[in-house]
Order: structure tokens, then sequence, then C-alpha cells
């Protein structure tokens, strides 16, 4: 997808996610983007919500929770699939890889707000996205990890 259609997501997104009463993460791609590394295809915006902003952007946005049945190594307590922006935008509340044969909950501890075009939108420090995109295991995502550990 074209940079400006990045752009224009990230901006409905950071205006939908400020009320958001918990913390929320870009994740994957889009924060690869963000962080200045080479994300390759981004193709959505994977965003790591509480269950109850989950709820209220339900009570606010026409989501579907039908997720992508070729990531069968993710699963969430709740998912959410908002199409109307440039770029889907996928909110995950309790996300979590399969590895191993075990679950493994992907929550983010570290929290870097980043401004664009006016609005903030929020990302693990970069050192914690690599882990988690080492975590997620798929050679697109050690590839992403990769250009970021060049920066």
């Amino acid at each position: 997808m074209a940079e400006a259609s990045l752009a224009s997501t990230l901006d409905l997104l950071a205006r939908e996610m400020a009320g958001a009463e918990d913390a929320w993460w870009i994740i994957g791609s889009a924060a690869v983007a963000l962080h200045g590394g080479d994300p390759g295809t981004i193709a959505d915006i994977d965003v790591i919500v509480s269950r109850r902003d989950l709820d209220a952007l339900y009570d606010r946005l026409p989501l579907s929770d039908t997720p992508d049945e070729g990531k069968a190594i993710f699963r969430s307590q709740r998912f959410g699939l908002w199409s109307e922006p440039a770029m889907p935008v996928e909110f995950m509340a309790g996300l979590e890889v399969l590895r191993e044969g075990e679950w493994l909950p992907v929550q983010p501890r570290t929290r870097e707000g980043i401004d664009i075009g006016g609005v903030r939108v929020f990302l693990p420090e970069r050192a914690e996205l690599i882990a988690i995109l080492e975590l997620f295991g798929r050679e697109k995502d050690r590839a992403r990890a990769a250009t970021l550990r060049n920066i």
C-alpha cells in the first residue's frame, strides 16, 4: 500500500483512539515503518488494545470479528477489523501467538509516542518491537526485525 494510505489511516486511527482509557500500541509492519525500518509490504495496521477499549470501538465503528484465516498462529480474546480506512486496521485484545505448541501472550511493556502530521500514535520501543517480531517467528517478521537492528 502507498505511504499516503498509511498516513491517512494512521490519522483516522489516532483520532479514534484519542479517547482510549487504556494504553494501546501499533505493532507489526506499520510499527517497523514508524521506527524507520523496512517493513516490506504493509497490508494492514495491527493494534493491541484493551478489551474495554475494543468494546468501546465496537460501539463507535463498523468493526467485524473476522480474523484472517491465514494467520492461524495468532489468536485474541476479542478481535475487530476496521475496513473503512484506506488501509485495514486490526484491533486485538488479549493477543497470543502459538510457538512450539504453546500460546504465549503478546503484551508490550514499553510505549513510545510518535507524532505524525499532528496526531500521536504509540508503539513499543524498538528493542521490544524486535523481540515481538522474533517471537512471531515468521520469515517476514525476522526480516523486519533485522532492518530495525541496522538503524
